[in-house]
């Protein structure tokens, strides 16, 4: 999979359903939003998107149907995302990342100490 490629947000949502639910057919997808329901043809359309984008992939057959699953994990995905949040928003800093959070109060005290606990850890080994 490319570094480059993007999920959108429709992506993003069918990405999750098999991430947490494990491999599915277009159906069992389906089955799984909130009415109202997409159409089973955009479903599909944004599967066998995923699918060339390297994001999912065929692992076999139910009921004569195609079964989907993820080809990359949630955590290599995240990853990956949040490097390249990182290089194009904060001029590759993490720092600037912590900052940012500090100075939007989205990040405590108490969570600071423990990355810092967690680098000592690493910085150890």
């Amino acid at each position: 999979m490319s570094k480059t490629k993007k999920l959108t947000e429709k992506e993003a949502e069918i990405m999750e359903r098999l991430w947490a639910d494990g491999p599915m057919t277009v159906r069992e997808l389906l089955e799984r939003y909130d009415d109202p329901r997409p159409h089973f043809n955009t479903v599909s359309t944004i599967v066998r998107i995923l699918v060339d984008k390297g994001f999912v992939e065929h692992v076999g057959q139910k009921n004569g149907a195609y079964l989907y699953g993820a080809s990359v994990k949630s955590a290599d995905f995240g990853r990956r995302s949040l490097a390249q949040v990182v290089k194009s928003y904060f001029n590759n800093s993490y720092s600037s990342v912590v900052s940012a959070l500090v100075k939007e109060e989205k990040i405590s005290v108490e969570e600071l100490r423990e990355i810092i606990d967690m680098i000592e850890k690493h910085n150890e080994k």
